[in-house]
């Protein structure tokens, strides 16, 4: 039988393998090992590493675990001098040989698993939008003398006045006036258009729809096909990994941080997604704009999770200054077809075959292995409970009169609150053993550690409010 993996070792005489796995805030990991370790008993056994530095993981008492490659994921990678093969891995908990059960990967894998279970469907298929924005220099400063930051973009709206070396070149887009003029005012179509062809090279030929500018100053957006869930989580990690090399490449800094620059738009990561059966698209009837009953219970199981979600999907401090009215930020708790003020949206299809919705309140700092399993979980408890989200909003949600606006639930203010939210309602998630308590735990624990940096460090914004008082 093929392995892509072995194979792609041998046809490129690869001089090393990269083995790679995310963590739990998300972020992707590696070791590298020679080629030529890398074979059939590899396949099967997987590579011991030490998992006691991963933050939220293993302690030192208990640090043994596998790597396990999935040979399905191999690609060479583009920017490495020497030729390597990189490979995405299950973390195996070497004592029962099952996957761990803090390792987002695994998570979403029997998050997969757990859908099959149910006889609701056989395959989650998942399209995620995360935007991102691209600065020529960035510097920060945290210490006890004082705190600082300091974003320095030359097609960025404050940098009229700006001198450079080779001069001020003027065109750039007005603030919230990037979607989306031609070049010279987007100035970074032909990076984005390499970080394409990278992508292309990595996921697969097609596997890249659209790429543009998007609203707010130096901020982008590469739109790429869906795909089953965990395969679609890998190809975002995939994406993120790219774009950050390429600018990196072209002498840029990309960040895929939700609100980095104040009063513009912040990045989301618009989750679509569908729950086929028998190669029948579940989510596709005759309800509201061409939705099956499925697919309204699903998001009802969305909306009223949300705000425990909001912990996994919008996992940052920063992501709820994102979170705000008047951004396009999808912070009403409720669904429509085409109306972008909700945060449960219709997109409007051409075929019963692409009928899904999607979630706009997530952002790309959340975890995309456990994002994707938290949302399938929360629609999937929707189905099964035959939680009808009521009616649907077809109103600019931002412009309601007071009373109407209060009646419509919203996303959480901050992560702390996110976090109580999932501490209180998490059983959704424990079904089939998908997550499981210690993991949450571990999860929230984390987090609340960011949480309580950024509350004890003193901002410059209490100088200008307070130091007068």
């Amino acid at each position: 039988m093929s392995n892509k993996l072995l194979d792609l070792i041998q046809s490129s005489n690869a001089k090393w393998v990269d083995f790679r796995f995310t963590d739990t805030r998300g972020k992707e990991q590696h070791i590298s090992f020679p080629a030529s370790t890398v074979d059939e008993d590899v396949m099967e056994d997987g590579k011991m590493f030490d998992g006691s530095s991963i933050a939220g993981w293993k302690g030192i008492e208990a640090s043994d675990m596998i790597l396990r490659p999935d040979p399905e994921t191999a690609f060479i990678d583009p920017f490495f001098d020497a030729v390597t093969v990189v490979v995405t891995c299950d973390i195996i908990e070497p004592s029962t040989l099952q996957g761990y059960d803090r390792d987002p990967r695994s998570i979403a894998r029997r998050a997969e698993e757990y859908l099959k279970s149910t006889g609701i469907g056989d395959t989650a298929y998942f399209g995620p939008e995360p935007e991102f924005f691209v600065f020529d220099d960035v510097k920060w400063s945290v210490d006890m003398s004082g705190v600082s930051h300091k974003i320095t973009a030359e097609e960025a709206a404050w940098s009229t006045n700006e001198s450079y070396e080779w001069g001020n070149m003027a065109h750039r887009p007005r603030v919230k006036g990037g979607y989306f003029p031609v070049p010279p005012i987007d100035s970074s179509h032909d990076m984005r258009a390499v970080m394409c062809e990278r992508i292309e090279e990595i996921v697969g030929e097609g596997s890249v729809e659209v790429h543009h500018h998007e609203v707010a100053s130096c901020q982008s957006e590469i739109g790429v096909a869906f795909n089953t869930m965990v395969r679609k989580a890998d190809e975002v990690q995939q994406l993120k990994y790219v774009v950050h090399n390429v600018a990196h490449q072209f002498g840029k800094t990309a960040t895929f941080m939700p609100k980095p620059i104040v009063g513009d738009n912040g990045s989301g990561m618009h989750v679509h997604m569908s729950i086929s059966k028998d190669g029948v698209n579940t989510f596709s009837g005759d309800e509201y704009a061409g939705l099956s009953e499925t697919a309204l219970y699903f998001i009802g199981g969305v909306i009223k999770h949300a705000r425990a979600l909001n912990a996994i999907t919008n996992p940052s401090t920063n992501s709820y200054k994102r979170l705000v009215p008047h951004y396009e930020a999808p912070i009403k708790l409720a669904y429509s077809a085409s109306n972008r003020s909700a945060s449960i949206r219709i997109p409007h299809v051409s075929s019963p075959k692409a009928v899904r919705v999607e979630a706009r309140f997530p952002d790309p700092t959340a975890n995309p292995y456990l994002a994707f399993a938290a949302l399938l979980m929360a629609g999937l408890d929707g189905i099964q409970n035959k939680m009808h989200p009521g009616e649907a909003a077809d109103k600019n949600l931002y412009d309601l009169p007071p009373e109407e606006e209060a009646q419509i639930p919203t996303v959480a203010e901050s992560l702390d609150v996110a976090l109580q939210a999932l501490r209180d309602d998490h059983e959704f998630l424990l079904k089939g053993d998908v997550f499981t308590e210690d993991m949450l735990e571990a999860f929230i624990a984390l987090k609340e550690e960011e949480v309580q940096r950024l509350n004890v460090t003193v901002h410059p914004v209490e100088f200008d409010m307070y130091y007068s008082c």
